[in-house]
């Protein structure tokens, strides 16, 4: 199978972003708290046409892939978390950026949250 070219590949955005409150949560009650949040939003259709990842969380800090077209959509999705496993939490979004490397480099410096490789 042929990999598309840059031109026709679908465009994403990634929110960088910190957790406020809530110490102590794990990736995955956080997948799932999204995801759920999504679903009553903006359900099911709406959730799956923002195509929302969760690429990376550590130390209250992570990246959230998602489409050009539905940033709107996403970010809102991301305010409507308000609690993780009962905890009260919320989702700051500290910034968005058209690639992962510009998203951690601008808005999570200092953290390792995604740290490739340096290629030598």
């Amino acid at each position: 199978m042929k990999i598309l070219p840059p031109t026709q590949r679908t465009n994403k955005r990634y929110f960088a972003f910190e957790l406020i409150g809530g110490n102590g949560v794990d990736r995955s009650d956080l997948l799932r708290e999204i995801f759920s949040c999504a679903g009553s939003l903006i359900g099911d259709k709406g959730s799956s046409e923002c195509d929302i990842r969760l690429l990376d969380f550590e130390d209250s800090k992570g990246v959230v892939r998602c489409l050009r077209e539905r940033m709107d959509m996403t970010r809102a999705v991301l305010a409507s978390v308000t609690s993780v496993n009962g905890n009260p939490v919320m989702v700051h979004v500290l910034g968005i950026s058209g690639t992962v490397h510009g998203a951690t480099k601008k808005y999570l410096e200092g953290c390792t949250v995604y740290s490739p490789e340096e290629k030598p």
